[in-house]
């Protein structure tokens, strides 16, 4: 049987989305942050199918979109990659946003989306660009130290922002596109000992995000050029929202930004969002936390159906 997928994509900052429209049923009992298992158990062949080759690539990032049930939220959304499920991608809402908007299904103004990990909100301005809201971000540990085989010793903070980072202020390689292949080798190296190590984020989840960051290669007017490594080996074409967002805790914990201050963000690419924070709170584990927004703009670049048949199922797995 041949199954047909809707699908738009989006670009943003340099990084891909593919935003599924129909194809994948909606688990009928609980919530969104519930759905995860079971999306992945009896769906995940074929988001993998949709994301990989032939149909996509290693950096292409998915969402699977369900419209809203009432006229309080803009719909539900769990975002995927190459090798499974995402708790948050703020570059792919950003794509969502604009995909919406050039379907007619949603006007300039603020509207609220559920994800996995927490509500999310978004703004769409006159002018086309957006700004997302994103979940609640801090940062669980500072100043963690690894030795890397081969590569030497690293010091980062452990920090959440949709998804989980170690986050290393980075003065040894240029973070520059000719640097690309060696840049991701480190990180996925570091990701490694991260994990031999036991070191991981809140309740021992994985830190599967690794970013770099550097004052130095920014272009002027910007305040960091960033390096991320996402769980697939892909790196981050895109500032990063999550990264950002994860990284905007980090700063507001070590009081260096203050709250509505821009953080021009930079990705390897020379991409930029701009993000910002309000204060939070603090969680049930004695941790501030922020309200991080990141503000990009989104190209829609196709619209068109996937073909998939059944017969494919072994060929796409995630572990």
């Amino acid at each position: 049987m041949s199954r047909r997928l809707r699908f738009v994509d989006s670009h943003t900052g340099g990084e891909p989305t593919r935003l599924l429209l129909d194809g994948i049923p909606k688990p009928g009992v609980g919530e969104i942050r519930e759905w995860y298992l079971e999306v992945r158990r009896t769906h995940g062949w074929l988001l993998a199918a949709a994301v990989n080759e032939p149909r996509g690539s290693d950096i292409l990032v998915g969402g699977v979109y369900w419209p809203a049930a009432d006229a309080a939220s803009a719909g539900e959304v769990m975002f995927f990659n190459n090798v499974g499920l995402l708790g948050m991608c703020g570059h792919g809402t950003i794509g969502l946003v604009a995909t919406l908007a050039h379907l007619g299904r949603l006007g300039p103004g603020r509207h609220t989306l559920q994800t996995p990990v927490g509500e999310v909100r978004a703004l769409l301005h006159d002018d086309g660009s957006v700004s997302v809201e994103n979940v609640p971000a801090f940062r669980h540990r500072k100043d963690v130290a690894v030795d890397v085989p081969g590569y030497g010793h690293f010091v980062g903070d452990v920090a959440w922002g949709g998804n989980w980072f170690y986050i290393v202020e980075h003065a040894q390689d240029r973070i520059d596109l000719s640097n690309r292949d060696l840049l991701t080798e480190l990180c996925w190296a570091i990701r490694i000992e991260l994990r031999a190590r036991g070191i991981t984020g809140r309740g021992g989840t994985e830190i599967d995000h690794i970013e770099l960051s550097s004052a130095r290669d920014a272009a002027p007017g910007n305040d960091a050029r960033n390096f991320v490594l996402c769980p697939g080996k892909a790196y981050d074409r895109s500032p990063c929202g999550t990264g950002t967002s994860a990284r905007l805790a980090c700063l507001a914990a070590d009081g260096v930004l203050a709250p509505g201050q821009a953080w021009r963000q930079e990705s390897v690419t020379g991409s930029v969002f701009e993000g910002r924070f309000e204060p939070g709170g603090i969680d049930d584990d004695g941790t501030a936390w922020i309200r991080p927004s990141i503000t990009g703009r989104a190209q829609v670049t196709a619209v068109g159906e996937l073909l998939i048949d059944d017969a494919e199922l072994a060929a796409y797995h995630w572990e």
